[in-house]
């Protein structure tokens, strides 16, 4: 078994974009960050045994971090075929049997699983494009970590009522972007960024 630090040490290794498309808001999860909520989610009893869905897997650091910590099978769900092409590359050294990569929408995805993981996109350049993640995370799974910017919480917190959803913990960061699209003005900017852990109430 990894110790926190390997786990983090081995995300950090990990390709991720070479050319994030703006449309899709696609920017990789900071490995420091993915390995504290990856780790905690392990001590919570959410990944040993368990069946797991990475929607919007991207580079899938999320899936692949559960599938290194004991997950029994990971769905990798990613639509755009580049992201798919470097998630992979990240996992063909590892050869891990144990997961299905399915290159579709995240509202394609119908097998029910107990833990899903998800960092959708922001909805910075189109409102609300993380409500079709929420959705389908809570029609298939039991517990959701999912990402979403800080002063989205109201929307987050309103979308988890409807779908009898509580929230069990909420882990805050400060979100590293790099430098990758034309219009970002700083070579690294921090925003604030929280991940919720989601639990079914009903």
């Amino acid at each position: 078994m990894l110790t926190k630090k390997q786990l983090a040490i081995q995300l950090s290794k990990f390709a991720v974009f070479e050319k994030p498309k703006l449309k899709l808001e696609q920017y990789p999860t900071d490995s420091e960050i993915a390995s504290i909520v990856l780790w905690d989610a392990l001590m919570k009893g959410d990944i040993v045994g368990k069946k797991v869905a990475d929607l919007g897997a991207g580079t899938g650091i999320l899936g692949i971090g559960a599938l290194l910590l004991g997950a029994v099978h990971v769905y990798f769900v990613e639509k755009d075929s580049d992201a798919v092409a470097i998630l992979r590359a990240n996992l063909l050294p590892l050869r891990l049997q144990n997961y299905t990569i399915l290159q579709m929408d995240v509202t394609e995805f119908q097998d029910h699983v107990d833990t899903v993981f998800q960092n959708p996109p922001f909805g910075t350049k189109q409102a609300h494009a993380d409500k079709p993640f929420m959705e389908k995370a809570f029609s298939v799974g039991k517990i959701v970590y999912s990402f979403h910017k800080t002063t989205t919480d109201a929307f987050v917190r309103a979308i988890a009522g409807d779908y009898f959803f509580a929230i069990a913990e909420v882990y805050h960061f400060a979100f590293p972007l790099r430098q990758t699209q034309s219009y970002h003005r700083k070579k690294l900017e921090r925003i604030e960024v929280t991940c919720y852990r989601l639990v079914k109430s009903h």
